[in-house]
């Protein structure tokens, strides 16, 4: 395992016309989700949003990115999750998402260029 984390940010952005909902969501999140997170390798997690177009802003951090993704993919709680999540995404510039794409699959990963300790 690396002893470095791997830095992840990425984006989505949500159907304006549903930002309240999934920030209501998000204030709930089922323990079991948070759970399957933590197990799979997820740490130091935050999601940001921008209202005013709902352009959200992800970022964690992990041991290994693609393997933590796999882990929750694997995941049946993960399934649930994202299906309940899906209603919430648009297609944009600024993401990925696509038809009959689950959410987790359609986030747009930022390169890292700089980081300061």
């Amino acid at each position: 395992m690396p002893d470095t984390m791997e830095r992840v940010c990425f984006l989505l952005t949500l159907r304006p016309d549903r930002i309240e909902d999934y920030l209501a969501a998000h204030a709930t999140v089922w323990p079991e989700m948070l759970a399957a997170l933590r197990a799979a390798g997820w740490r130091n997690y935050s999601l940001f949003l921008r209202p005013e177009d709902g352009l959200v802003v992800g970022y964690l951090e992990t041991q290994d990115f693609a393997r933590a993704q796999a882990a929750m993919a694997a995941t049946e709680v993960n399934a649930r999750w994202q299906a309940s999540m899906a209603e919430y995404f648009q297609a944009s510039p600024f993401s990925r998402v696509q038809p009959d794409a689950r959410p987790d699959e359609s986030v747009h990963r930022l390169a890292e260029y700089f980081h300061l300790d």
